[in-house]
């Protein structure tokens, strides 16, 4: 049990971070300066108000300062990081497969944080990502069957998202796609081969799919942010994935 604690600890640690990366960059504004502040008082927060989870509930989701409210944005995004770090250890162990879940579980969290405020994804989230995901399969499986394959896959998904995009705007006469979106199918490629990308695809549509009913009967909107549905449909068919291509084997036999 205990290195699952020390897991989700993990996880939290990287949240915190990603969050702040996330939350300033899509502003615009530095991630090093000025230091961690209430965004209401301009109090710095002293590292005992920086602690993952625990700030939150001791300081109940308020400055200590000026008692202005915290959002709890920051405190789902820690523990959801921390459970889904530990998921993702339980299902590949001490592998190379578990340090890319980890990768993909904080882009995951920078899109969520990036696309839902702001519906934008950050390029410096799909540049480190891409990077960290190349450097990751590189070392698992090897230049060939791992490099070249990924890039290889990588191209066919971005090529096929931007082939939607062009035919999604010719029949809906407005943008289908963000140039996010397809950017970050790259991504997906390097992860998954071009048929469980394709899996990913349905289960990111699937999911979208209340969401964009919610907001169209609610809000009158067609606009949704598409890319946390994508990051859920690679992370879910990733932690999947020898499930989905032995079902998937044993459709085509």
């Amino acid at each position: 049990m205990y290195i699952y604690i020390l897991i989700f600890i993990f996880g939290t640690v990287f949240a915190s971070f990603i969050h702040l990366y996330a939350t300033r960059l899509s502003k615009g504004e530095s991630i090093i300066t000025p230091r961690s502040h209430c965004p209401k008082c301009n109090h710095p927060l002293a590292w005992y108000e920086l602690i993952p989870i625990f700030s939150y509930i001791f300081q109940h989701g308020r400055c200590k300062k000026c008692d202005a409210k915290i959002g709890i944005d920051s405190l789902v995004t820690e523990i959801l990081t921390g459970i889904l770090f530990v998921i993702v250890y339980i299902s590949y162990g001490q592998s190379y497969r578990t340090i890319l879940g980890f990768v993909l579980v904080l882009i995951m969290m920078s899109i969520f944080i990036t696309d839902f405020k702001e519906m934008i994804i950050l390029d410096s989230t799909l540049l480190v990502g891409g990077a960290l995901i190349c450097l990751v399969v590189f070392l698992d499986k090897g230049l060939w069957d791992g490099l070249y394959k990924s890039l290889l896959y990588g191209v066919f998904a971005f090529i096929l998202m931007f082939l939607v995009k062009v035919l999604g705007d010719a029949a809906f006469k407005r943008e289908s796609l963000g140039g996010g979106d397809i950017k970050f199918a790259f991504l997906m490629g390097a992860v998954l081969p071009y048929n469980l990308f394709l899996i990913a695809l349905v289960v990111a549509s699937m999911s979208a799919l209340p969401y964009a009913l919610y907001t169209s009967l609610s809000k009158g909107s067609h606009e949704l942010p598409f890319g946390p549905f994508l990051a859920i449909g690679l992370f879910t068919t990733f932690l999947f994935e020898s499930n989905i291509a032995e079902i998937l084997n044993i459709l085509v036999s």
